[in-house]
């Protein structure tokens, strides 16, 4: 829950909807700063404002000069979200029109090659002692490989803690991911035992809320850290990056996981509409047409198996249309 205190003429109201958010699931942590800028933005602007207005809504919603659309798109939902929620409790409001702002072209999932693995994380066993932070050289072979081995968001594998990680069943216990869920994620042997080499080097006192991964002062490994290796693997795996915003990115191993398990699974002939649910529960998502989404990206990126996918699968494949960055 968040402790930030309102004090714009809509603070109560803010205040109200953050909370019911929360109570249904969501974090609501990044949004719940958006409003706490929409309402210093009130408190300087528009304190003597009894209804949210079209006037206030365009003018805060208004692309600044160094923001990218993405962004601008965002403030946008969330004042639009924050304008629904007044209308409900009948509150006099402008609702937003729902896509006002145009959006960028969503960002494709880049699935890596299986050769592209291999060289990667290769280089990632290639990582050095580094003295700001110490444990650098041990977390980084580790941790990628747990991002695709387990289907994994950074977030999941960045925050976990000791008693989060049983060495003896092989079992991650991943808490509070998106909306507020929790799920156990069952390691592979040879995933377990890499844990277990890199326990005794990192942990060898271990306690149970130690970080997993940890940096200086055990905090979690940073993002910022693990990005700026991420793209030094990437070069050294000769592994090409489009560009800002283009990817591949980190969360892209997530996606890669869910694809190659499609993949084999439909080479094996299993039955995908039993397989499916299965996919859906061990990587957390909270819909199915989350899961059924890589269905599509399975028969995209792998041809030989499109037919095969289509005809027997073609009710549960939706359009491929690209996601955020931890959209799945």
């Amino acid at each position: 829950m968040h402790n930030i205190t309102y004090k714009g003429p809509f603070k109560d109201h803010i205040q109200n909807f953050v909370a019911l958010k929360q109570a249904v699931g969501y974090k609501y942590d990044t949004e719940a700063h958006h409003l706490r800028r929409f309402d210093q933005f009130t408190v300087d602007t528009y304190l003597e404002s009894a209804a949210l207005t079209k006037e206030t809504v365009l003018d805060w919603c208004r692309k600044k000069d160094y923001e990218a659309q993405a962004n601008q798109c965002a403030r946008a939902s969330i004042i639009r979200e924050f304008g629904k929620y007044l209308e409900s409790i009948g509150a006099k409001v402008y609702i937003l029109p729902k896509g006002y702002y145009p959006t960028e072209p969503q960002y494709m999932p880049y699935i890596y090659t299986y050769d592209e693995l291999t060289r990667f994380f290769a280089e990632t066993d290639k990582c050095r002692y580094s003295c700001e932070c110490p444990y650098r050289h041990h977390i980084m072979p580790v941790i990628f490989r747990m991002i695709y081995m387990c289907g994994l968001r950074l977030s999941e594998a960045r925050l976990l803690k000791l008693a989060d990680v049983d060495l003896e069943k092989g079992i991650l216990t991943i808490n509070h991911s998106k909306k507020d869920n929790s799920r156990l994620v069952v390691m592979s042997d040879s995933l377990t035992e890499r844990c277990r080499d890199y326990s005794k080097k990192v942990h060898p006192h271990p306690s149970s809320e130690d970080c997993y991964f940890p940096a200086l002062e055990d905090k979690p490994m940073t993002l910022g850290n693990l990005y700026k290796n991420f793209r030094r693997f990437l070069w050294r795996a000769r592994i090409s990056h489009r560009g800002k915003g283009k990817g591949p990115r980190i969360h892209d191993l997530r996606h890669t996981y869910a694809v190659h398990c499609l993949k084999k699974w439909s080479e094996q002939e299993k039955d995908l509409t039993v397989y499916l649910p299965i996919l859906k529960t061990y990587m957390g998502h909270d819909s199915f047409n989350d899961t059924a989404y890589y269905l599509r990206m399975t028969a995209d990126v792998f041809p030989a198996i499109t037919i095969k996918m289509e005809t027997r699968y073609q009710e549960l494949i939706p359009l491929l249309e690209g996601g955020s960055d931890e959209t799945y």
